[in-house]
């Protein structure tokens, strides 16, 4: 496996509005889509990257609030998500959900596992549409 670059975050806030914000406003990243308690903002790469704010009343997200306990979620794009989550697990590490395809991103998915240092990270394939 080749991780080609951190190409998604996902935070989880109980100061929605505040941490948006300080995303949009003080660091400079774009808003490409927000609705009540959830936001994606464009990060500098340009290359249809996100970072992804979640209020605590996010409702209907494509997301287990579980894996945002510790703090933000990185995700790593890779080429061949199957075959990474293969490799993943033959390493012994802890996977925590099945890989995602939604019918509404044709060619992107993600899934979620366990860092040995106890934190939630994410898999990534396919370029991230925005609604």
């Amino acid at each position: 496996m080749r991780v080609e670059r951190v190409a998604w975050v996902g935070t989880r806030t109980d100061q929605f509005t505040e941490t948006t914000r300080f995303f949009r406003d003080l660091l400079g990243l774009s808003t490409v889509h927000e609705e009540s308690d959830f936001a994606i903002l464009q990060l500098p790469s340009g290359d249809r990257d996100f970072l992804e704010i979640f209020g605590a009343d996010a409702e209907g997200k494509e997301f287990e609030a579980e894996h945002y306990v510790n703090g933000p979620v990185p995700g790593f794009l890779v080429a061949d998500l199957a075959g990474a989550r293969e490799e993943l697990a033959a390493a012994g590490v802890e996977l925590l959900d099945e890989i995602s395809w939604p019918k509404s991103l044709p060619g992107y998915g993600w899934f979620h596992f366990r860092g040995p240092d106890g934190n939630v990270y994410a898999m990534l394939q396919g370029s991230r549409a925005t609604s």
